[in-house]
């Protein structure tokens, strides 16, 4: 099991033909999420099927850390800086229970 042991997988609909303004914002403030001292990474995804859907994935030392930072007044303006974009969303909080590795033809592109 990697440091990290709770992940937060949230879907975010954008406005139509919003995409790359909300890449860009979501980009130029991942930085107060970055810098939090219990965060051990997040990413960025779009759907392939539809233009207006994405995928942030961010794992957590523990959940009482990211329900602190959740809270916290750097992530509510962060949160407020992608509102506008935003025409829907859901939210769902995972525990790790197990990590593999990669292995093989993964391991060796790297």
């Amino acid at each position: 099991m990697s440091a990290a042991s709770f992940r937060v997988l949230l879907k975010m609909t954008v406005h139509p033909g919003m995409g790359e303004d909300f890449i860009q914002a979501w980009a130029e403030h991942s930085s107060v999420v970055e810098e939090h001292p219990a965060n051990r990474g997040h990413s960025l995804a779009t759907s392939t099927e539809d233009d207006d859907v994405f995928y942030i994935v961010s794992d957590w030392s523990s959940e009482r850390e990211f329900r602190e930072f959740e809270d916290s007044p750097a992530h509510l303006e962060h949160r407020a800086r992608l509102h506008p974009y935003r025409s829907s969303g859901s939210i769902a909080f995972l525990e790790l229970v197990a990590e593999a590795p990669a292995t093989g033809a993964a391991r060796s592109r790297a």
